[in-house]
């Protein structure tokens, strides 16, 4: 009888240290789920921005006001006739 409890309490020990230090242990697990957050956060991050570039390629393509837009803010474009004026905000 002492010989199963034995061998019973080896196996015990095996499958305890398998579920440790294995290759599909706990720590590795837990890595792995690290890793899934991580990348599910980039995804959503990458979603986010593709989502915005989308809005913005649709309102090129609909209008000129968006396009006005885009090369007065980004490039500093004017209008012929136009002067422009920079007002900043006063200084606290």
């Amino acid at each position: 009888m002492r010989v199963v409890t034995l061998v019973l309490l080896v196996l015990l020990g095996l499958v305890h240290a398998e579920l440790w230090l294995g290759r599909g242990g706990v720590p590795r697990v837990m890595e792995l789920q690290a890793r899934l957050d991580r990348q599910r956060a980039d995804n959503a991050a990458a979603q986010a921005r593709n989502a915005q570039l989308l809005a913005e390629v649709s309102d090129l393509k609909e209008g000129l006001e968006m396009v006005e837009e885009k090369a007065r803010s980004d490039l500093g474009m004017v209008k012929p006739d136009e002067i422009f004026v920079h007002v900043s905000a006063p200084r606290r």
